[in-house]
């Protein structure tokens, strides 16, 4: 399977969002990446409902949407309705995880958990074989540009195993600090989706740059 790309609209310019969603659409890019954030769970707000349907309005590729809320349940139905096709949730924030991934499949979306950059990824044993994909943080949730955290590829490497072990079908996805210098790396560790918020948005040609983050 080829890997995926996932832009990151956090790091659109929002005074010219259409614009910024028409590059990706015209781009290699696969999926559109959609950061919730509650000022809660994580120390940022980002935006809500009206953004994520106006970013759905214009997009011609699905939307991978991920919650960095507390109590995400209240608002799956909501998320569904908005545009989201992917729709992540974190592990830390799901006290009855299992039921909420079936909630987010039970409304024809696929159903993805993220993990920080302190959780173990063994923690994922009971519920691998039911998610569709594993978003794991190289960099603590909240702010785009930061530094990315080396222990993400024995991570990765974990999950692998797990998934071949458990015969899941379950993406694993990177989300902070990709770049030119180690997405190679990432994927031949064993990552298939990649999301690259301010590589890309920070180019001074994003459609070059994800044709390249495309290139194996």
């Amino acid at each position: 399977m080829s890997h995926l790309i996932a832009p990151s609209v956090l790091s659109a310019d929002f005074a010219n969002i259409q614009r910024d969603v028409e590059m990706i659409n015209n781009s290699q890019a696969d999926w559109f990446h959609v950061d919730i954030m509650d000022g809660m769970f994580v120390p940022n707000i980002s935006f809500g409902f009206p953004v994520v349907k106006a970013i759905k309005k214009h997009a011609k590729k699905p939307l991978d949407v991920h919650l960095m809320i507390v109590d995400p349940d209240r608002y799956l139905q909501q998320f569904r309705d908005a545009g989201a096709d992917v729709l992540t949730v974190h592990l830390e924030a799901c006290p009855h995880l299992h039921r909420t991934l079936q909630a987010i499949k039970g409304l024809g979306m696929k159903a993805g958990v993220a993990i920080n950059p302190h959780t173990s990824a063994s923690l994922l044993t009971d519920i691998i074989a039911d998610v569709d994909l594993v978003c794991v943080m190289s960099v603590n949730p909240g702010f785009g540009g930061q530094k990315f955290i080396d222990n993400t590829y024995q991570k990765i490497s974990m999950l692998t195993e797990m998934i071949r072990v458990f015969k899941s079908d379950a993406f694993i996805e990177i989300d902070g600090g990709v770049d030119m210098n180690n997405y190679k790396k990432l994927l031949d560790t064993g990552a298939n989706v990649l999301v690259a918020g301010n590589t890309v948005f920070s180019s001074p040609n994003p459609m070059d740059t994800i044709a390249a983050l495309k290139k194996v």
